[in-house]
């Protein structure tokens, strides 16, 4: 912690990362207790109402408050984030690791075609065609998502496992005769788990990146459960009248992909013994 809090007093990207991370976290949360007004109420008296004392960033077409839906709208993004992550990270890291640990031809089946299959197709697109194929909903967007994002996390994970396994430790453990499930659990996977985490962690920006991108395209989260990309495709044809249905949608999508980006920018600098050396001499030096 004192390291970590050596690196945040001179890291301004990961102040920032951690600051909008936390607060956007906590807008899911509690999204209940924060938003203003029920987010799928219709006042059509009050239609296209820009910002205002009663609705900080205006209403859409349907006289619904946009700041409470920016709000649930953070819920639905955290959510597919946090799932397609942990869900495509488990995948990837016990398909990769199983691969660089066994070698061999069968490293060479998972890699070349499996993993390679997946890498080899745009990301976004495969998603959209599984997405479109399976249909729209919360879930189904996490399923599109989680089966895309895994090949990313395998290859790296195979990449580390074939490294480490050459270790002393790894040498040591399999001479005392460690079972190879043993020795993937306990000592390879505890030593390859920093850059995936750092993975992870940007990954968390492409996926909620991912999910406004299908909401957008009409094959992600349904009406009238609150998306951001929903809300930018609602506002197509408010661009020019009710500009404010664009902008603040934006904004929210813009703020979320930039704080896991600097947050896994940060964390990845502070995983690097290079920068730590780094900050060790500079807290000396003064």
């Amino acid at each position: 912690m004192k390291a970590l809090r050596e690196f945040l007093s001179q890291s301004g990207p990961g102040r920032w990362g951690i600051g909008l991370s936390v607060f956007l976290i906590l807008l899911a949360i509690f999204a209940p207790w924060i938003a203003p007004h029920d987010p799928n109420a219709q006042d059509l008296a009050a239609r296209l109402v820009g910002p205002s004392a009663a609705h900080w960033m205006g209403t859409d077409e349907l006289g619904r408050d946009i700041l409470s839906r920016v709000i649930y709208g953070a819920r639905v993004s955290m959510t597919v984030s946090v799932t397609v992550v942990f869900g495509g990270g488990i995948i990837g890291l016990a398909i990769g690791a199983i691969a660089g640990y066994c070698g061999g031809w069968f490293d060479r089946l998972l890699n070349i075609v499996l993993i390679n299959a997946f890498l080899s197709f745009p990301g976004i697109l495969l998603a959209i065609a599984f997405a479109a194929f399976l249909g729209p909903g919360i879930g189904n967007v996490i399923f599109a998502l989680i089966i895309t994002g895994w090949a990313g996390y395998a290859r790296l994970a195979r990449a580390q496992v074939l490294q480490a396994k050459e270790m002393e430790y790894v040498l040591a453990a399999r001479s005392l005769g460690a079972s190879p499930v043993r020795i993937l659990i306990r000592h390879l996977l505890p030593n390859i788990l920093q850059p995936v985490l750092v993975q992870a962690t940007i990954a968390m920006a492409g996926a909620i990146l991912a999910e406004s991108t299908l909401s957008f395209l009409g094959v992600g989260v349904l009406s009238p459960m609150s998306s951001w990309g929903a809300m930018l495709n609602d506002a197509q044809s408010h661009l020019f009248d009710a500009p404010h249905m664009v902008v603040f949608p934006a904004l929210a999508v813009m703020a979320a992909v930039l704080a896991f980006n600097l947050l896994g920018d940060a964390l990845r600098d502070w995983m690097d013994p290079r920068m730590r050396s780094y900050l060790i001499v500079t807290s000396l030096a003064r």
